[in-house]
């Protein structure tokens, strides 16, 4: 099942496109939540060609309709200061009375333009940019409400919901307190409530290991949290599941603390050599992390035994679908000092089992430039599909992909979105549905705008 850079440019009207999929799609939808296998417009080649919006923000399919819920620099409605920039991973959990907690974290470095503001009892590191802020809307995507959530962590790009409704949001660095003028360690998550997020603080999951966690999913049936490492030196990141202490407990369950290990492909210890989709690997072994804070040796170069450990270059998206786990490696290059050169690779881990299956490969055709069209971050769409954030160069999309492998643009961005100093094109993060499948939520990372998406759907 594949789709050509032609076929994507046909459906889109996009001047650059080159996302290609090929691959046993249909699996990574098995047991999505609210999805119709075949159904809804995604079996039909998606829903039609791309109309300008006369307001220059955001083009949609012909029946959706998009509404601006936050723009950075506005003032926060709690009164805290001003949104702040570089929005990236979200996650939406349901409210009282049809309401909505929307979680955004912000990707803030020591360089961010509008740091999340700190706050009392929630801020870890005064020194720290970074964060979470949460909006509550109601059924019809009316801002109720925009506040911290979390302030003073450092580059938080993605995580992942939990079965209890918090979210996790990663710190994407290893920097050490005195770096940088941050007065504690970074590179850990933290939990956020977004309903109350006074419930969760700022608390550190030390436990989880200190790394540049980029996303995580959780086995709703044993507790066990995945994490991706998005680790831009080789060696590159690794794979880890966290086996906490108590497993599905709730708000705080977490803190109790757990045992963090990462994972061997034995016989394989870069990823990025396995290019052919549907190639399997029984017997996947977990191995203890020595020193889970990296004390003194960050962890993916800890010493992991004569067998060593499997890396990954831009390790990535990660999800739960079913029975199984699925993380994104988002490309590969060997100039970079990886065993081969990928455009994107979704694997697919089953604990039940201990196989790991490479299942998409992501090929532009040769005429696009290396990274644009990467594929970022992704979720489960309502209609039995998925939704992939582009992270390349040029006009800026989010994907959709049907079951039958059809590729078909769902949003692009305008040029500047109405803001003169921001890049040409900003790139797609943190997409999300509500919880009754009808909104999806998206942010434009730069200028940081978040976006609520309704349409026919399903």
């Amino acid at each position: 099942m594949s789709a050509t850079r032609r076929q994507i440019l046909s459906r889109t009207g996009a001047s650059v496109a080159g996302i290609a999929f090929t691959g046993a799609l249909s699996e990574l939808f098995a047991g999505s939540a609210g999805a119709a296998p075949g159904g809804g417009h995604t079996g039909r080649g998606g829903y039609g060609p791309l109309v300008p919006d006369p307001d220059g923000l955001l083009d949609l399919p012909a029946g959706f309709r998009y509404r601006v819920l936050s723009r950075q620099g506005d003032p926060l409605r709690s009164g805290e200061g001003r949104v702040p920039s570089n929005p990236d991973g979200m996650g939406a959990f349901a409210g009282h009375r049809g309401r909505v907690h929307l979680v955004r974290n912000h990707e803030n470095r020591v360089t961010g333009k509008i740091a999340v503001p700190t706050v009392p009892g929630l801020t870890y590191d005064p020194a720290g940019k970074g964060g979470c802020t949460a909006l509550e809307l109601d059924g019809r995507n009316n801002v109720l409400g925009e506040r911290v959530a979390i302030a003073g962590t450092a580059v938080n790009c993605a995580g992942g919901p939990t079965p209890w409704r918090t979210w996790l949001t990663c710190e994407e660095t290893e920097d050490r307190a005195g770096t940088n003028g941050y007065t504690k360690d970074h590179g850990f998550v933290f939990e956020v409530d977004g309903a109350d997020p006074h419930r969760t603080g700022a608390v550190p999951l030390t436990a989880m290991g200190r790394f540049q966690h980029e996303a995580i999913a959780i086995d709703p049936a044993s507790g066990v949290v995945y994490e991706t490492e998005d680790a831009f030196e080789h060696p590159f990141g690794l794979f880890y599941r966290f086996l906490p202490e108590k497993p599905l407990g709730g708000t705080g369950s977490l803190r109790a603390g757990g045992a963090l290990e990462a994972m061997r492909v034995p016989g394989v210890p870069d990823l990025s050599v396995v290019q052919e989709t549907g190639t399997r690997f029984e017997g996947i072994e977990w191995v203890p992390v020595p020193d889970p804070l990296a004390a003194g040796t960050p962890v993916r170069h800890q010493d992991f035994g004569p067998r060593g450990i499997t890396h990954a270059q831009k390790l990535e998206g990660c999800y739960w679908g079913g029975r199984a786990v699925y993380f994104v490696s988002s490309f590969a290059r060997e100039k970079d000092g990886s065993g081969a050169t990928h455009f994107g690779q979704v694997w697919k881990y089953e604990p039940h089992r201990r196989r790991l299956t490479l299942v998409v490969v992501f090929g532009p055709s040769t005429d696009v430039r290396l990274p644009g069209e990467s594929p970022d971050n992704i979720c489960l769409a309502p209609s039995g599909g998925l939704m992939v954030c582009e992270d390349g160069e040029g006009a800026q999309h989010v994907f959709g992909v049907s079951e039958r492998g059809e590729v078909y643009a769902v949003a692009r961005g305008a040029q500047n979105i109405g803001t003169p100093d921001a890049p040409e094109w900003g790139e797609f993060a943190g997409v999300t549905f509500s919880p009754d499948r009808s909104t999806m939520y998206v942010n434009c990372y730069t200028p940081g705008t978040t976006f609520a998406v309704t349409g026919p759907w399903c």
